[in-house]
C-alpha cells in the first residue's frame, strides 16, 4: 500500500529530527555556491552561463546524495553537497540530456513538458544509488519509476504550497526549513517508490 502524503512528510521530519541544522547547513552552501555563480554572471556573463551549465549537474546530484542520506539517517557531512563533483562527466551529461528532453517536449506544448520533467525526476537518486549506471538507463529508469507514480508526484509537491505561503513571510526566510523539508520529503518519496520503505511515524501536523 503506497504512503499518505501525510506519512511521506511525517517520515521527513522525523528524518530531519536531531538534522536540521545541517539540513540548512547545506542549502545555504548552495545558495552560497549560486550567489558565486551569479556574481560571475554580473561581472562577465558568457562565462557566468558556461560555468552555470558546466556544474549544475554535479550541485543537484550533491545536493540529492545529501537529502536522501538524511532521508536514509546515513548522517551524511555537509560536505557531501559536493559529492556529485566527483561523477562530474555523468552528472553534467545526465543534467543535460534531462534539459534537452524536456525541452523537446515542451516544444509540443507546456504540459507535456511538465509531466516529463516528473518523468525524468527520479533520474539523479537512480544515478547516485547506481553510479556505475549508465546516463540514458538511469533517465529510462525513471520513466519506468514513475508510471503510475507522475501524479502522485504532482500533488506531492501541491501539498507544500501553505507553507510555501507562510515561508515566504517575513523576506522568505522561512525556505531555509522550508526547501530542505521538501527535499528529504521528496527523497522518501523515491524510497517510497523503489520499495524502499522507511518505518512509518505516528506524528503528523
Amino acid at each position: 500500500m503506497n504512503a499518505s502524503y501525510s506519512e511521506l512528510r511525517a517520515r521527513a521530519r522525523e528524518s530531519l529530527r536531531g538534522n536540521w541544522g545541517k539540513a540548512i547547513g547545506g542549502f545555504l552552501l548552495a545558495i552560497l555556491m549560486a550567489a558565486v555563480i551569479g556574481l560571475i554572471n554580473y561581472l562577465i556573463p558568457v562565462l557566468g552561463n558556461v560555468i552555470s551549465i558546466l556544474i549544475s549537474g554535479a550541485i543537484s546530484l550533491g545536493l540529492i546524495s545529501f537529502y536522501l542520506g538524511i532521508a536514509r539517517k546515513e548522517n551524511p557531512p555537509v560536505s557531501e553537497v559536493f559529492s556529485g563533483f566527483a561523477q562530474f562527466i555523468k552528472a553534467f551529461c545526465l543534467y543535460f540530456m534531462i534539459g534537452l528532453f524536456t525541452f523537446l517536449w515542451t516544444l509540443l506544448f507546456v504540459i507535456p513538458g511538465i509531466i516529463a520533467a516528473f518523468r525524468y525526476s527520479q533520474a539523479y537518486f537512480i544515478l547516485r544509488d547506481n553510479p556505475d549506471i549508465g546516463i540514458l538507463e538511469a533517465i529510462n529508469e525513471s520513466k519506468q519509476i514513475m508510471k503510475g507514480n507522475k501524479w502522485r508526484y504532482f500533488v506531492l509537491q501541491l501539498t507544500f504550497i501553505g507553507w510555501a505561503i507562510l515561508a515566504a513571510i517575513p523576506f522568505g526566510l522561512g525556505y531555509l526549513w522550508l526547501c530542505p523539508y521538501i527535499s528529504v520529503t521528496q527523497a522518501h518519496f523515491y524510497d517510497e517508490v523503489t520499495g524502499r520503505h522507511s518505518p512509518p511515524t505516528p506524528d503528523s501536523f
